[in-house]
């Protein structure tokens, strides 16, 4: 909870940034009784091992600049996890979010036990394939309609990284 006013800041300042690529902002998304929700729902989720968020803090001011969420695990012969990020808007394109992903996903294999970690992202969304790419997720396709955005139902083109595949030194 002693995140909530710089989440919260971060995000209301990002906001326009931010929501072309995420679901619907409700009247009350940034309120602190919304976060303390938020904060529950991830605790649970962990609890059940069904998912794990992570802010992402810059290593100078430990000031909050974005978060990656690990959701949709399934077990038994799947093994999966989905990736979902944001990155506040003046923290972008400054490599925090490659350097985040970068050292977050050994761990998802590591201490998570997964065999795959899954990504999407709208097709107009240059930057975050981009990021995916470079980190080296591979492309698989475009599933249709896949996620309602803003509002919307979208294509999304689908991306993966599995346990065997590595970052690139020359990426990382």
């Amino acid at each position: 909870m002693s995140d909530w006013q710089a989440w919260a800041a971060l995000r209301s300042e990002s906001r326009h940034f931010l929501v072309p690529w995420e679901p619907v902002w409700t009247a009350d998304t940034l309120s602190k009784a919304n976060y303390r929700l938020r904060m529950r729902r991830y605790s649970r989720d962990a609890r059940d091992d069904i998912g794990h968020a992570f802010f992402i803090f810059q290593k100078e001011s430990h000031q909050i600049i974005g978060g990656i969420t690990l959701s949709n695990i399934r077990r038994g012969v799947s093994q999966t996890g989905t990736l979902g990020y944001w990155i506040g808007q003046r923290f972008a394109r400054h490599g925090y979010m490659f350097e985040a992903l970068c050292g977050l996903i050994p761990s998802l294999f590591d201490q998570y036990g997964l065999r795959r970690i899954e990504a999407a992202c709208l097709l107009e969304n240059i930057p975050s394939s981009a990021l995916l790419d470079k980190v080296g997720f591979s492309r698989e396709g475009v599933a249709r309609e896949y996620l309602c955005i803003n509002g919307v139902w979208h294509d999304h083109l689908l991306f993966a990284f599995l346990k065997g595949d590595t970052i690139a030194p020359s990426k990382a």
